[in-house]
């Protein structure tokens, strides 16, 4: 058979089990898909890394160009992470290579302390690929995958459309033929504006042509797209009719392979770039993670985050010392590979081995090679990170997301692309902050042939209990929000209109106790017991009546305190009010 019987590409599916019992640590597992590879898988693999070289090449050179750096350091970046991804990654198809989301990250770390000199920005760049690679290992090891949560969905889709607009901003002045500079994407696009006057006709020929190109074979759902046809056809056009002596070109790739190219870095650069770096790698992995955790999904298999940045780390330090910078899992090379029928990892080792033959028999293909072109390619694929549909509805879900998502996009847009990923954070935890502070809270009724005891917020048909306040409050109990509970039950008993001997405390929600919470709690007691009432707590789980034992409140919350649910608080309760 050709297929499973689900309609997924056949050998796809893997054990649950993927570490090899070996000498490395658990968190890298050796070329696990080696130990289930299928000798009838070959041809697939082999068609599929030729189709996937195709596109590497255009890609790999266009990010590094959105980089600033050297048009080779990007297929240095593409051969070496492949390759180290193929012997320890974990994921049966994922491609690994230099990334538009990554290119703005790398230009703000590494072209200010480069000085202007193109030696410099390449150990400068490789060196900010080893430090990202060893704090994404560190985090394996320290079990740390989780970290990337922080970055929530609408943060990062304001986050991701902030870089296509820094991105777009640096590239079309290279479209245009133009010069135009700026600190923020919207100075440059102003530069860029007021420069239109002295475009160069035959770069925005050739940068149109081929956006025209790209689209348009997106438009018709080709499946390999039109980059490798732009590039190549927008080449030959410039070498047929001389075009390289009226506009910028790439030139001719160095001959040879990636080499070590660290040399002149010091302690002080490795100070500047650490933070950037750690920045990075928190995008990188958050992307490469949600990436490989989706195949998995669709195509079986059960991939460890940890393991994931473990081996994603170990490709980076790798490009870093041969030549390259950080690199990502990218989310529209995988899909090409797994569409040209990739069974495994040697998909991208058979691109990989085809790039670095390219870039030792045919280096001077590139010396007709338009920048304007290269420009488009990434233009054309920095705009697929904004995700109009996803945000269109956000809007319409919820406006404080929105704003969440609204201001990660200024903060890239105007602080700066490095200090946007602080600030994409920060929203991150404060939005957080502020869920906890102030959680959702009801006083709680009953209903007519429904069981249970509902929110009166959303059912006020609902009826009081006589003599008694429910209420739920729905988050842990800490310093920041104890006193909001207190003051809300407060309120109800002031509230109410009917006398009231117990306030219910519906507290299954509530996971955690802090002393500062305690003490509020301990407070609202004492003020209940001045009006002759009783705090009683229904549903709160056996550990955090153990936090009340230990923090000394046992005489104040003995056993009469807990019922298991709040229909057994109900019940007891009223029996008290009614022995009759």
């Amino acid at each position: 058979m050709d297929g499973t019987a689900d309609g997924q590409p056949p050998g796809l599916r893997t054990p649950r089990r993927t570490t090899p019992r070996g000498r490395l640590p658990g968190w890298v597992p050796l070329a696990p898909w080696l130990r289930h590879y299928e000798a009838k898988w070959l041809r697939d693999d082999a068609v599929a890394g030729a189709a996937l070289f195709g596109l590497l090449i255009p890609a790999g050179m266009a990010y590094a160009q959105a980089a600033g750096l050297p048009p080779v350091m990007g297929l240095y970046a593409t051969v070496v992470p492949m390759i180290v991804y193929a012997i320890v990654g974990p994921s049966r198809v994922l491609v690994l290579g230099p990334d538009s989301a990554l290119a703005p990250l790398i230009a703000a770390a590494v072209l200010p302390l480069s000085a202007g000199s193109p030696v410099r920005a390449v150990a400068l760049a490789g060196l900010l690929a080893v430090l990202m690679g060893a704090i994404m290992i560190a985090g394996a090891v320290l079990r740390l995958g989780i970290v990337t949560q922080l970055l929530s969905r609408p943060i990062r889709l304001g986050y991701l459309s902030g870089l296509a607009v820094v991105v777009v901003s640096s590239q079309v002045p290279l479209l245009l033929g133009v010069r135009a500079d700026g600190e923020t994407p919207w100075q440059r696009f102003a530069a860029t504006a007021g420069a239109v006057g002295g475009l160069n006709p035959a770069a925005l020929g050739v940068g149109a042509g081929c956006l025209a190109i790209i689209w348009g074979s997106q438009a018709l759902g080709w499946r390999l797209g039109g980059v490798f046809i732009a590039v190549a056809l927008s080449t030959l056009v410039t070498w047929a009719a001389g075009l390289d002596q009226r506009m910028a070109v790439t030139g001719a790739l160095p001959t040879g392979v990636p080499t070590p190219s660290l040399g002149g870095v010091t302690a002080a650069d490795v100070g500047a770039l650490l933070a950037p770096a750690a920045g990075i790698a928190l995008m990188t992995f958050a992307d490469s993670g949600v990436l490989s955790k989706s195949l998995a999904a669709k195509y079986g298999g059960d991939v460890s985050g940890n393991r994931e940045l473990a081996a994603i780390g170990l490709s980076n330090v790798a490009a870093g010392i041969f030549g390259g910078f950080p690199v990502s899992a990218s989310g529209s090379r995988t899909p090409v590979a797994l569409g040209a029928g990739a069974r495994s990892q040697l998909a991208g080792v058979v691109a990989a081995v085809l790039v670095a033959a390219f870039m030792l028999l045919a280096p001077s293909v590139t010396a007709y090679l338009p920048t304007a072109a290269l420009a488009a390619v990434v233009i054309a694929a920095v705009l697929g990170l904004i995700d109009v549909k996803a945000i269109l509805r956000l809007g319409r879900m919820s406006t404080t997301e929105t704003v969440l998502m609204a201001a990660a996009f200024a903060g890239v847009t105007t602080v700066g692309v490095l200090p946007g990923i602080l600030v994409a954070i920060g929203l991150a935890l404060l939005e957080f902050i502020r869920r906890a502070f102030t959680p959702y809270r009801a006083e709680l009724g009953h209903l007519e042939e429904v069981p249970g005891y509902h929110d009166l917020s959303r059912h006020p048909e609902g009826e009081r209990i006589p003599g008694l306040i429910l209420a739920r409050f729905d988050a842990p109990l800490f310093f920041a929000n104890g006193s909001v509970l207190t003051a809300y039950l407060r309120s109800l008993v002031e509230a109410a209109d009917r006398p009231v001997t117990h306030v219910v405390l519906a507290a299954e929600p509530i996971t955690g106790i802090d002393t500062t919470a305690l003490d509020d709690l301990i407070e609202l007691d004492e003020w209940l017991a001045e009006r002759g009432i009783q705090l009683v707590f229904a549903e709160l789980k056996g550990p955090m009546k153990d936090r009340l034992v230990r923090f000394g409140t046992r005489a104040r919350f003995g056993v009469d305190h807990f019922y298991p649910t709040v229909g057994a608080a109900v019940r007891a309760l009223r029996a008290d009010r009614d022995p009759g």
